[in-house]
């Protein structure tokens, strides 16, 4: 009876993932997108605006100034290769907006929906507008492929499995079940949520490089900006870290470079 429970469960719920899947724009992949774009689109809009609550927006700057039209560009150019493509639902529910915050820490990222915050420090990384493209291409990417809609859905997926597996050794040892448990967790560290989100990270790379090319930045400038990156900070073996290595990145940066010259109108 047990066992036919379990099936029963397990096949439930793979139907309820295949039809819950979705295909990145432009790469194709499939993801698995378990919460409305709505509802996530909802929560970062507040989660925005307590965080420029907490951290002032600069105003009247020249960098100011630059990460609005830098923006500005590329959302304009995702738009345009979207309507282009008889696609423009990709963006439904786009708002987007761009603000420069006074921190050090060289770090930006766009939320969904299309709010973005830069931070101060990762100017001297960026060291002009063209590099700016670089990273703010990237983390629009990040939004426009749903990955903080598939990155929930994954701890949703991981939080599940945690349940399944506890019942699974209900009547197992004490010692035994929490042994499987603690595997699962670091298993599920490692081998599904971490790889994801490096190939999230090289994912949102590609399709920087074309958003920026059709903004009419130059896509051979981005390898520049990460190996400034690189020669500037610390690093992690790439197995267990969240991002690909300094040069895998920059290794695939090059291998998409002859499509993303194809989309550069600056030439």
């Amino acid at each position: 009876m047990k066992s036919k429970f379990f099936s029963t469960f397990l096949f439930c719920c793979l139907v309820f993932f295949v039809v819950s899947c979705t295909s990145v724009p432009i790469t194709g992949r499939s993801q698995l997108n378990l919460v409305s774009d709505s509802t996530l689109m909802a929560q970062s809009e507040a989660q925005y605006r307590e965080f420029l609550n907490e951290n002032t927006p600069l105003t009247g700057t020249a960098n100011q100034a630059m990460v609005q039209r830098v923006g500005k560009k590329i959302a304009a150019a995702a738009e345009t290769y979207f309507n282009a493509k008889g696609t423009p639902e990709v963006l439904n529910g786009f708002s987007w907006e761009f603000n420069l915050v006074k921190d050090d820490t060289p770090n930006a990222w766009c939320m969904p929906g299309g709010k973005v915050a830069v931070f101060t420090g990762i100017l001297p990384y960026t060291k002009d507008e063209n590099g700016l493209a670089v990273v703010m291409s990237h983390e629009v990417a990040h939004a426009v492929a749903r990955h903080g809609n598939e990155r929930v859905s994954q701890n949703m997926v991981a939080g599940l499995g945690g349940q399944v597996l506890g019942l699974a050794t209900k009547n197992q040892s004490a010692a035994l079940s929490q042994g499987l448990q603690k595997a699962y967790s670091v298993g599920g560290q490692m081998g599904v949520l971490l790889p994801f989100s490096r190939k999230h990270e090289s994912e949102a790379d590609e399709l920087g490089l074309y958003f920026m090319s059709m903004a009419g930045y130059d896509p051979r400038k981005a390898p520049e900006f990460w190996e400034r990156m690189a020669q500037g900070g610390s690093s992690t073996p790439e197995f267990f870290s969240t991002h690909p290595s300094d040069q895998t990145r920059i290794n695939n940066l090059n291998q998409n470079m002859p499509k993303a010259l194809e989309f550069y109108t600056g030439k």
